[in-house]
């Protein structure tokens, strides 16, 4: 397994930033190679990807969620291998720090070598710097899930 984590300073309350992250069918807005995300019930997404010119579709679980905090995830069948865990820290009351860490299998060579020179951590550093973007431009989240699993 291989491990990515990466973080960034939003400037918008905590509450704001996790309710964004709530909302997974708009990741294709800010995650490079998401093209689709479908909230199926309260803890199962399916996912389409298109990554490096493969395409993969796989369901992740949500096995933890706590407002405000953190959202955990597995990966449930499909070829793709994965577990992470996305926490939210308020810095003050106007700014959070939004940390995401992931434990993956890369599946192939094609992935083993993205992963070793570094390819998986770029994209999901620029993932998270799109996903500032997009919140701190909005200025306000586009909806929000407080269910807890």
């Amino acid at each position: 397994m291989s491990q990515v984590m990466e973080s960034i300073e939003v400037d918008v309350p905590v509450r704001t930033a996790y309710n964004q992250w709530t909302q997974f069918e708009t990741f294709p807005l800010f995650m490079n190679g998401v093209q689709r995300v479908e909230q199926v019930d309260d803890t199962l997404t399916h996912w389409v990807t298109k990554i490096g010119g493969v395409d993969r579709e796989f369901d992740a679980e949500i096995t933890e969620q706590v407002p405000d905090e953190r959202i955990a995830w597995v990966t449930v069948g499909g070829a793709t291998e994965q577990s992470g865990i996305v926490t939210f820290h308020p810095i003050d009351p106007t700014r959070t720090q939004v940390t995401l860490r992931m434990d993956f299998a890369p599946a192939g060579p094609a992935e083993t070598m993205a992963d070793k020179f570094g390819f998986i951590d770029r994209k999901v550093t620029g993932d998270l710097r799109r996903f500032k973007e997009f919140i701190e431009e909005s200025g306000t989240e586009t909806g929000a899930w407080r269910g807890e699993a």
